[in-house]
C-alpha cells in the first residue's frame, strides 16, 4: 500500500496523455470542488440513465456480507476459512481476465459485446446463485449458532462442492465489477463524466454495503439473505437491461463527449483524429 501510494506520484498528467491517433483525453481545465460537486449534478440532467445503473451499484457488494460471514464464517472451520479465501480471490484474477479480455475483444462490435455481456452476466448470476440455493437448504443460522457445532473441513468428504461454490463466488464478484465498469466506460470518453459515474458507483456500492450488513446483525435468516442478493443482483440487470441496449454505441461522438467539460475540439486534437480517420478510409 505504502509503494502504491508513492507510485501514484509517478503517474503522468492526464493532460499530457495521448492516444495513438494523435487525440488527448478530455478533462477538465480548472475543476474545483465546487466544480466537481456541480458535474455530479449535471450527469443527472444530460446523463439521466444513468440512475438505471444504480442498483447495480447497490449489488456490487450487497453480496460480500452473505458471501463471507452467512457462508464462510458459518460453515466452515478456521483454516478452510482461510483456504476459501484463497481460492475465492485468486478465481477473482481469472474473473476479471476473462471477461475482461471478451469486452476488450475488437472483432465484435461494441454493441454486440454489450449485449453478449448482459445476457453472460445474467446466465451466470442464475447459474452460481442456483448453486447457492442448493447449499444453503442444508444449513440454518439457528443450526449453526451452537459453540460446539462441528464446522466443515477441507478434508471432509463433503467439501469439494462448497469449495467450487465458493471458488466460483470470486469468479461471479470479478465478472460484476468489471462489466458495470465497462457498461460505464462504454457510455462516454469524456474523463470527467466518468469519474461522476464512478463516483455514483463507489459511493452506492458502500451504502449497500452498510445496510446489508445492519440486515446480517438483526439476524435475518441465511436463507432471506440469500434470497436479497439474489433478487437485487437479477433485478438490477433487467432495469440496466435498456441503458446497455440502447445507450451503448460503437462509436461516441467527440461532439457530445465536450459538451460535458471546458475543453474544445482543439484542445484535445480532433484534426489529428479526423486526419487518421480520412487515411483509414
Amino acid at each position: 500500500m505504502a509503494l502504491g501510494a508513492v507510485l501514484a506520484l509517478l503517474l503522468c498528467d492526464s493532460k499530457n496523455v495521448e492516444r495513438a491517433d494523435g487525440t488527448h483525453v478530455i478533462v477538465m481545465k480548472q475543476p474545483s470542488w465546487t466544480s466537481e460537486l456541480l458535474g455530479l449534478l449535471q450527469c443527472f440532467r444530460t446523463d439521466y440513465y444513468i440512475i438505471a445503473f444504480f442498483p447495480m451499484f447497490l449489488a456490487s457488494n450487497w453480496f460480500y456480507t452473505y458471501q463471507f460471514n452467512d457462508v464462510n464464517l458459518a460453515k466452515f472451520n478456521v483454516r478452510t476459512r482461510a483456504l476459501n479465501n484463497t481460492l475465492y480471490w485468486t478465481a477473482q484474477i481469472i474473473g476479471a481476465y476473462l471477461f475482461g479480455y471478451a469486452l476488450d475483444y475488437k472483432g465484435l462490435r461494441r454493441t454486440v459485446r454489450a449485449k453478449v455481456a448482459l445476457v453472460a452476466l445474467f446466465l451466470v448470476t442464475m447459474g452460481i446463485w442456483g448453486g447457492g440455493y442448493a447449499f444453503q437448504r442444508g444449513y440454518t443460522r439457528e443450526s449453526q449458532a451452537p459453540k460446539d457445532v462441528v464446522k466443515l473441513d477441507f478434508t471432509d468428504s463433503g467439501y469439494i462442492g462448497p469449495m467450487f461454490l465458493y471458488f466460483f463466488y470470486g469468479f461471479f464478484d470479478a465478472a460484476w465489477q468489471t462489466c458495470v465498469y465497462w457498461f460505464m466506460g462504454a457510455l462516454t470518453n469524456n474523463s470527467r463524466k466518468l469519474a461522476n459515474f464512478a463516483g455514483f458507483y463507489k459511493g452506492i456500492q458502500s451504502a449497500g454495503a452498510a445496510i446489508v450488513y445492519g440486515l446480517d446483525n438483526a439476524q435475518i435468516s441465511y436463507l432471506s439473505m440469500l434470497a436479497s442478493n439474489w433478487a437485487l443482483l437479477a433485478g438490477s440487470l433487467v432495469i440496466a437491461a435498456p441503458v446497455v441496449l440502447y445507450k451503448v454505441t460503437d462509436h461516441v461522438s467527440v461532439e457530445e463527449d465536450l459538451k460535458f467539460s471546458d475543453e474544445t475540439a482543439s484542445d484535445i486534437n480532433v484534426e489529428a483524429e479526423e486526419k487518421t480517420a480520412s487515411e483509414n478510409k
